[in-house]
């Protein structure tokens, strides 16, 4: 079985585009967390829809999901065969958002769900500066707990190698 959980240490840290690129690679769907989080214009589900979402996804054979959404973590590691996180520095993450801000403004991205275009605000921008250091410490701590396959990647060097090289190593230990 094939069911990857692609996590990381902040927005911008480059989740949505590894885990299309990976879905490529393997021939599995990816699911895209912020889709089943987000309705039209921002609108949060409940959490009850959002975790039910997740459990009509993890009983299958295989699938990728990219999302962070600790709150609801426990639903998807469960039954995961494998964690891979990126770890990119913070510089990285606030340049990408940013980055992505000017691409897609008034556009939606193809990971988020239609009618949530791209936006970018102080709130947000702090939410990335006040959680970055916490969270890479509490991963690394989480990941001692599970018993799981858990990559960490660190930079695109990292991530470059794995795609290209890794993802067949998996496949013939699989």
């Amino acid at each position: 079985m094939k069911r990857i959980m692609v996590i990381g240490v902040s927005a911008g840290v480059g989740k949505s585009t590894f885990a299309k690129r990976l879905g490529e690679k393997l021939q599995i769907q990816v699911h895209h967390l912020d889709t089943f989080y987000w309705k039209p214009n921002w609108i949060e589900a409940s959490r009850d829809e959002f975790v039910q979402a997740q459990e009509q996804i993890v009983d299958a054979d295989e699938w990728i999901i990219e999302g962070n959404y600790t709150d609801t973590f426990q639903v998807r590691v469960d039954k995961a065969d494998m964690l891979i996180y990126l770890e990119l520095p913070l510089y990285v993450c606030l340049y990408r958002v940013l980055k992505r801000r000017i691409m897609y403004h008034g556009k939606t991205r193809s990971d988020m769900t239609e009618g949530c275009p791209e936006k970018i605000d102080w709130a947000f921008i702090k939410f990335i500066l006040t959680t970055y250091y916490p969270r890479r410490s509490k991963m690394a701590e989480r990941f001692r707990s599970y018993d799981k396959k858990v990559i960490v990647l660190k930079n695109r060097k990292e991530i470059k190698a794995f795609l290209e090289e890794g993802v067949l190593q998996w496949r013939l230990e699989s």
